[in-house]
């Protein structure tokens, strides 16, 4: 009996760890430098291990560019809010988000204004996130990720 618990826990650890060391690191995206995207939702993924939040954001007479904003978990994002049905296609809201620092139009959450004037955080109730300040700028001497 001894060596089947033994076994077992092995086993919990070893898959437990693949999971962590699957995880990626928030390090490609620049939370020093916030941007402000006002666009359409063209689709939003309630999905794990992250929701996404599809948006095409107007440029004057050129087309819309189409940016991925990546969020937390959705079990995270409940805890703050949000709901399988916060965005729907066709939704008009501006996001604060850290872009991604290779310049494609990928992006990090910070927070969203939704269009009924709701703001909800990639988390957290309030939507500021570590070293981000209320106005989604970095504040001084914040740690970088």
């Amino acid at each position: 009996m001894r060596g089947g618990w033994l076994m077992f826990l092995l086993f919990a650890l070893g898959v437990a760890g693949g999971r962590v060391a699957a995880h990626h690191s928030f390090a490609m995206f620049d939370t020093a430098n916030p941007v402000t995207l006002a666009g359409v939702v063209t689709d939003f993924q309630w999905t794990n291990p992250h929701v996404y939040i599809e948006l095409d954001v107007a440029d004057g007479p050129t087309p819309a560019k189409h940016w991925t904003i990546e969020l937390g978990s959705p079990s995270i994002l409940m805890r703050g809010g949000w709901k399988f049905n916060s965005l729907k296609k066709g939704d008009k809201v501006t996001a604060v988000v850290s872009p991604l620092r290779n310049g494609d139009p990928g992006s990090l959450l910070t927070r969203i204004t939704l269009t009924d004037g709701r703001v909800l955080g990639n988390g957290g109730p309030t939507g500021v996130g570590p070293g981000v300040t209320e106005s989604g700028t970095a504040a001084p001497g914040a740690p970088r990720r």
